[in-house]
């Protein structure tokens, strides 16, 4: 077996209400002042824990305005505002935006190190401030891994930036906080998560330490996104969603992502559209271009998926392709880029920017050539 290196914070939390663990554990490290990401609609969710860690003694800042695919100078921005207040500790309570921010604000708030520099694998010099991540979609899964992704407006392209030092100090996966995410939402980052894993499962470099994980979470999400789309006060869905996208978390850091996540990056840096529905819209047409690429794997994502098996491996991966194809449109993923208001002029653009993606197309099972990029966004015409 090939070596792997497995990369993931001290402490992993895992529970309905663990949001309570994170406010008691911290108040033991005696740190002073907190940094605290958060979005508008969990502000009311997390206010009790807040007030609770204010009672005890935590000067607490706030900061409620990340957007959705925050920008470079967004983040400068923000990492000013967490120096002025003297941070000496962060915690991320969010989606996948949120967790990316609040992970590089720790890392960058007592550093001389710019992050348009850091862009790539292995730059960060050093451990930042204590860092926890609390999820509040099952999505990204950024709350365990060592990536965090920004758009850089200088080339209107989503670049990713990776390191050990990104990993949180503390990750609580609390399915509570995931509670009040509308449809969409839930519809979109539960796509996002169950590509982590089948991008990771049928990756190039895929390793049984961490297909153990890509394929349950391929289980779990692929049995319970539909459920929790159509109610989302379904716990028992909510929980499985979670457990689901932490699992694709995991498999970030040793393995990582491949076509799919390269050529979502063009959607979200030149047409902002969020990074789970951009991977949505993709994962189906990426999984029909790679499938003769490892015909074994993917009949094994078909049966994790609950898709029929076929005569052959052949037939078994085609009907996982089309048990994607089919989740996608029943959780309201949009089946076209133009319904996305990005015109077919785009695609040339679009298709020599994923090129530049190279980070995570050297993953892909099969390769994706500029013309073969070309050909699967104007698929999706």
């Amino acid at each position: 077996m090939k070596p792997i290196t497995l990369l993931q914070p001290q402490k992993i939390v895992f529970g309905s209400g663990c949001i309570q663990t994170f406010a008691d554990d911290f108040l033991k490290l005696g740190h002073k002042r907190l940094f605290v990401l958060t979005a508008p609609p969990i502000l009311p969710l997390i206010e009790p824990t807040l007030a609770y860690l204010r009672e005890n003694g935590v000067t607490i800042e706030v900061f409620q305005n990340i957007l959705a695919e925050p920008s470079l100078g967004d983040f400068n921005a923000i990492l000013k505002q967490a120096r002025e207040f003297g941070a000496d500790s962060v915690v991320g309570i969010g989606g996948g935006s949120v967790l990316d921010v609040a992970k590089l604000v720790a890392a960058f708030a007592d550093s001389d190190q710019l992050a348009q520099d850091c862009f790539g694998s292995g730059f960060i010099k050093e451990k930042g401030l204590w860092l926890a991540c609390l999820p509040t979609t099952a999505g990204t899964g950024s709350e365990v891994s060592p990536n965090a992704i920004l758009l850089d407006e200088r080339d209107k392209l989503k670049k990713g930036i990776v390191s050990p030092y990104l990993l949180a100090d503390a990750a609580y996966v609390d399915p509570k906080l995931t509670m009040t995410v509308p449809a969409k939402v839930t519809a979109d980052t539960g796509m996002d998560a169950l590509t982590h894993c089948i991008e990771a499962y049928t990756n190039k470099f895929a390793h049984p330490a961490a297909d153990i994980y890509a394929l349950q979470g391929i289980k779990l999400i692929a049995a319970n996104l539909l459920r929790a789309v159509k109610d989302g006060s379904d716990v028992e869905a909510r929980e499985a969603l979670a457990l689901g996208s932490l699992y694709g978390g995991l498999v970030l850091g040793p393995v990582n992502t491949a076509a799919v996540h390269a050529l979502s990056y063009p959607l979200g840096g030149e047409f902002h559209i969020p990074h789970g529905l951009s991977n949505a819209i993709l994962l189906p047409s990426v999984m029909k271009f790679n499938r003769p690429a490892n015909l074994k794997k993917y009949a094994e994502v078909a049966i994790a998926c609950g898709a029929p098996q076929g005569k052959d491996d052949d037939e078994t991966a085609q009907n996982g392709v089309d048990f994607i194809y089919e989740l996608s449109k029943a959780v309201g993923i949009p089946q076209k880029l133009s319904e996305l208001n990005i015109p077919q002029s785009a695609v040339d653009g679009m298709a020599k920017a994923a090129m530049e993606v190279q980070r995570l197309l050297k993953n892909n099972p099969r390769e994706v050539t500029e013309q073969d990029a070309r050909d699967i966004y104007n698929s999706l015409y």
